[in-house]
């Protein structure tokens, strides 16, 4: 990932066109006709050797004429010309560039010839580009319209990143005729060079983008665009409209799980997990961002519904409750105070329905009991209009009640030319506006889902109980054996081995070769089982009727098995029969047949499945994805996607089912996927779960050979644990987890005042929510924070230092920080840190470390001259001292 050189490219001081032409309908005179019209304040130089002039500028026949090297160039010329051109720009001395040329993004041997030779020319300069075959770029706030678009953009504070080119012209002209503005409209064609993890990254600290809109139809780097989202989504909304949502045929797939994770839910899950908005539609998509930019914080999901109207409050509450919304329940303090201004034949309940013939008065004041009450978060006010009282005057009254308050208040004014004076009162407000009660919950519940979304972002996670360590070495040695034996599927022991390897309870499963050590091994077992076929050639058994359960003796044992052969010969005669599966029967009457599952995609790599199993799972359709690595919270968040989420909780008589258990589960497979990078599929189907735990029934697995960095998020680096001897104990030094989110806050609280003012340049009692998420839930393929650890006398961990770096996207410079608990100060704890995160960072490739300290604070500035940093007095006068230690340079040793 880079933004290196991207401010070249939105924030030039020149520009110039090539391929510039006069004439008419091309794209070279649209581009340079935007460019000029645009009120660009820069420099502009119009190139094409045909020319002396155009347009009234004059023009330049070749780059070398240029009086100064442009910092962006817009290339309008044909493909076999572009790798010259960039070639001559970055020995020119030019940053960026913009291919707005077609055709060199063609999957033809010519066409990705022409793109690798234009990258191989820019890449000894970093000279960066966007495009090709793109419409171009405009940045309204500087003037300028480097496209060849219809039409400009007016400026504003949302930026729009499309991989369509016809969306960008259809959505520009949307935009103008609603008055929405952008800080900048970026067009990404094939992104051979510039791509969205890049302008992703480039926005989020943009300071003029206050929110991000993008029209996504395939991601290709996968980790380096969900690190980018989930940084960009933690500091401004980030609302996606995802292309392809389509339903596609089944695909053949060796497990059900293969056959439910479809692309498109693997691109919801993916961008849930970065902490954006998925909408629908590119109305869906204006709608959100209007709502988002002016919605409060939401503390809540109850929805209060304020009408004058029966009709429009069910239609509202129907739409609310479809979107799995939540209602509010109006207490008895609040129905009490409605009864004194209401009419007895108000509706005494929510929706609240102060009937049609309301007074402005009603109006007012059944907005105030509700704006008072706790017993709401958010209020839709629905008016149908009336000949009772002018629609403005209502508008009039309530504008002031809800510009000042506390909570989110959204409104459907009913209704064209009756109603237009007041919608408008309420936009002006910035009261999000709707035309229908389902449009205005729908935008509720986007507020809902974005809420959601971050919330999960800045959940910390319980910390992690002592669990048996995985058999690893077992686990790769039995996948291994396979795969040299030609094998791409696991057998159903074998399949069970796997699992049994990392702690998930299987049920007791024996190989027999023909129907006689079925009878066997049924014995040894004790009954009753259940007999299966096990052939290579037959992945879902019972298709063939190859399963046989609650056998009670071995005569049955010896018919059922026998019978089996028979059938798959007669219906597979070339199926190969190695023999049967004899297993006990799992006696759980009342336990739910859930599926647990691991497909690998060829973007995101693998995910993993969870929902209703048993031999419908497919017909039924219920089920969620996450992508790993999975820790406890988002075990339960996938779990409760699920319709079958609520049939867990327990019904008649049917006790709830051990939830931790299943996502002890989700996290073990979760583990195995991380760890094993040779799975590529994994069924466990059914998974049965009830009050008394899990255990898995069957399972199959598909591997395949080893693929690297296969995972969208990087896993925890276990790699990276060191353990160490520190005054006479044992210590480890770790990469922090989420689940330290408790222990770190002890930490915290164990710190001196004016340790946490040397750390944080300011006095905090305490760390916010979003502080502590922010410090324990890192990317560990951006940033790195080691914690020194030791064990309690109870058997929990104890943190005693913390250091960490957060790299910039070009890997340049990484600032750092470094604290260790007030009692533990001055025994070179701080030293063995801080040579730890050095090391880290220079195995990186980072170019330098760096930092800031309070001038005062003497202690670390003592520390980092004897690791070879250099210290200068700050940018902030004599308070502070910036800290530098460039990593090509040796490491000095650190003082005893």
């Amino acid at each position: 990932m880079s933004i290196r050189n991207l401010s070249y490219l939105f924030n030039p001081a020149s520009v110039a066109v090539i391929g510039a032409s006069g004439r008419p309908g091309s794209v070279g005179a649209t581009v340079l006709r935007n460019v000029l019209e645009g009120g660009f304040k820069g420099e502009i130089y119009p190139v094409n050797p045909k020319y002396d002039e155009l347009q009234g500028v004059k023009c330049y026949r070749h780059l070398h004429d240029l009086p100064h090297a442009p910092d962006l160039a817009v290339i309008c010329t044909p493909p076999v010309t572009v790798p010259g051109i960039i070639r001559a720009l970055g020995k020119r001395g030019t940053h960026a560039a913009v291919v707005i040329t077609a055709g060199m993004g063609v999957p033809d041997g010519e066409g990705v010839r022409l793109t690798q030779h234009m990258l191989d020319a820019a890449r000894p300069q970093l000279l960066r580009i966007l495009g090709p075959n793109c419409v171009g770029m405009l940045v309204p706030g500087i003037g300028l319209n480097a496209s060849f678009a219809h039409t400009g953009a007016l400026p504003g504070r949302i930026a729009f990143i499309s991989q369509s080119g016809a969306l960008v012209t259809a959505v520009l002209d949307w935009a103008r005729s609603r008055g929405i503005g952008f800080s900048k409209f970026i067009s990404m064609g094939e992104s051979a060079d510039v791509d969205f993890g890049d302008v992703l990254d480039y926005l989020a600290s943009d300071p003029d983008t206050r929110s991000i809109l993008m029209y996504v139809e395939d991601v290709r780097h996968a980790r380096k665009f969900m690190s980018a989202a989930r940084a960009a989504a933690r500091s401004k909304p980030v609302m996606v409209v995802k292309a392809g949502r389509a339903p596609e045929a089944a695909k053949a797939a060796a497990s059900h799980t293969g056959a439910l994770a479809g692309s498109d839910l693997i691109y919801d899950a993916a961008l849930r997990r970065a902490g954006m908005l998925r909408v629908l539609s590119t109305d869906d998509l204006f709608d959100a961002v209007e709502t988002l930019a002016r919605a409060r914080p939401l503390h809540g999901e109850r929805l209060a519904i304020l009408t004058n109207g029966g009709g429009p409050g069910v239609m509202a509450t129907d739409a609310l409750i479809a979107a799995g919304g939540k209602l509010a329940e109006l207490s008895p303090a609040t129905l009490q105070k409605m009864d004194g201004h209401l009419p007895s034949t108000w509706s005494r309940g929510n929706p609240v329905d102060i009937i049609g013939d309301a007074p402005v008065e009603r109006y007012r004041m059944a907005m105030q009991a509700l704006l008072d009450s706790n017993d709401n978060d958010a209020i839709l006010f629905i008016h149908a209009p009336t000949a009772i009282v002018p629609s403005a005057e209502i508008a009039r009254a309530l504008v002031p009640l809800i510009r000042d308050a506390s909570r989110n208040v959204l409104a459907c004014w009913l209704g064209a030319d009756g109603v237009r004076e007041a919608r408008q009162l309420f936009g002006e407000a910035g009261i999000p506006t709707f035309d229908t009660p389902e449009e205005a919950v729908q935008g509720f519940m986007q507020i809902v889902q974005y809420r959601r979304n971050q919330m999960l972002l800045m959940q910390v996670p319980p910390a992690l109980a002592e669990q048996p360590a995985p058999q690893r070495a077992a686990a790769r040695k039995l996948i291994d054996a396979a795969l040299a034996e030609g094998r791409t599927m696991l057998t159903e022991p074998e399949s069970k081995q796997l699992l049994d390897a990392y702690h998930i309870p299987v049920v007791q499963t024996r190989v027999a070769a023909d129907p006689e050590q079925a009878v066997a091994c049924a014995e040894a077992i004790g009954f009753p089982v259940a007999v299966k076929i096990l052939s290579p050639d037959i992945t879902h058994k019972s298709d063939v009727g190859g399963v046989a359960l609650d056998l009670e003796d071995g005569n049955a044992v010896r018919a059922s098995a026998e019978a089996m052969r028979r059938r798959l010969q007669g219906a597979f005669p070339d199926a190969r029969l190695s023999g049967f599966t004899v297993q006990a029967m799992a006696r759980r009457p009342l336990a739910h047949e859930l599926i647990v599952g691991v497909s690998t995609d060829p973007v995101f790599g693998p995910v993993i499945l969870f929902g209703q199993g048993g031999t419908a799972v497919e017909v039924m359709s219920d089920s969620a994805i996450q992508l790993p690595p999975l820790n406890r919270v988002l075990a339960r968040d996938l779990v409760s996607r699920t319709r079958v989420a609520r049939l867990l909780q327990g019904y008649r008589n049917r006790p709830p089912a051990d939830i931790d258990a299943i996502c002890d589960t989700l996290m073990r497979i979760s583990a195995l996927v991380v760890d094993l990078d040779q799975v590529v599929e994994l069924d466990i189907n059914p998974l049965l779960a009830d009050e008394r735990g899990v255990i898995a029934l069957d399972a199959r697995v598909r591997i395949g050979p080893s693929r690297s960095d296969r995972l969208a998020i990087r896993p925890y680096p276990e790699e990276l644990e060191e353990a160490i001897q520190w005054r006479g104990q044992d210590v480890l030094l770790r990469p922090i987890r989420p689940e330290d989110g408790e222990e770190h806050v002890r930490f915290f609280e164990a710190l001196d005042p004016d340790d946490v003012r040397f750390r944080m340049f300011t006095r905090m009692r305490e760390l916010s929510p979003s502080q502590l998420a922010r410090m324990t839930q890192i990317d560990y393929d951006r940033e790195m924070a080691f914690v020194a650890v030791r064990r309690r006398a109870d058997g929990t961990s104890e943190t005693l230092g913390v250091v960490r770096a957060i790299a910039d996207p070009d890997n340049q410079q990484a600032e750092f920080a470094v604290i260790v608990r007030s009692d533990m100060k001055g025994h070179g704890l701080g030293s063995l840190l801080m040579n730890k995160i050095i090391d880290y960072c220079r195995s990186r490739g980072t170019g330098e470390i760096i930092g800031e300290a309070l001038a005062h604070n003497r202690g670390l500035i003592r520390l980092v001259l004897g690791l070879g940093f250099e210290v200068r007095a700050g940018e902030h006068g004599d308070d502070t001292v910036t800290l530098r230690l460039p990593l090509t340079l040796p490491m000095h040793p650190a003082p005893d």
